[in-house]
This record gives C-alpha cells, structure tokens and sequence, in this order.
C-alpha cells in the first residue's frame, strides 16, 4: 500500500472546478500556508478530482482567505479515523 496522502484530523477543501482550486492554492501558497494540493481521495466526491490539505491549527486563516477572495470550496471534510466526515457545505452563485 502507499503512503496515505492524508493524515488523522486534517482537513480537506474540495472544490467544484480546477479553476477555482488552482486560484485558491496559489492564494494561500502566497501568505505562506503550509497548504498542499492534492488528488481527492476516492471517498471524497469530487468534481474536479483536487482537493487542498492543511492541518487542523489552519482551519480559521485558511477559510477566512478563501472567504475574503469569493473562492470557498464546494465543501471542507476532516478524516477522523477512516472516514471522511463533511463539517460544512458552501454554495456558489457562479462555479
């Protein structure tokens, strides 16, 4: 088996298109968070197969970023044990 790509407590912002997940990574690569793009697990439905992974103590930086640039993720989860749970949803006027 590999490395598992995603650690116990981390969160996972899974967006609906690769536009939108490659403008939010590049925003929050540039103030410095340790944020890293990833293929979404297969658990984890999404429409454009990446996801940004950060650590639980980014939770509150990395989603007021996102709200401030209009780029919230379809949706945030964190793996708990071997599951993905879904803590919020968002919605979008323009994907």
């Amino acid at each position: 088996m590999g490395q598992q790509v995603v650690a116990e407590g981390q969160y996972l912002a899974v967006f609906n298109s690769t536009h939108r997940v490659l403008k939010a990574e590049g925003l929050l690569k540039a103030q410095g968070l340790p944020i890293m793009l990833i293929p979404a697990p297969r658990a984890v439905q999404a429409d454009c197969g990446l996801a940004i992974r950060f650590d639980e103590n980014l939770r509150e930086a990395v989603m007021q970023l996102l709200a401030d640039q209009s780029l919230l993720p379809a949706f945030l989860c964190q793996l708990r044990g071997d599951e993905y749970i879904i803590l919020q949803e968002f919605n979008h006027e323009n994907h």
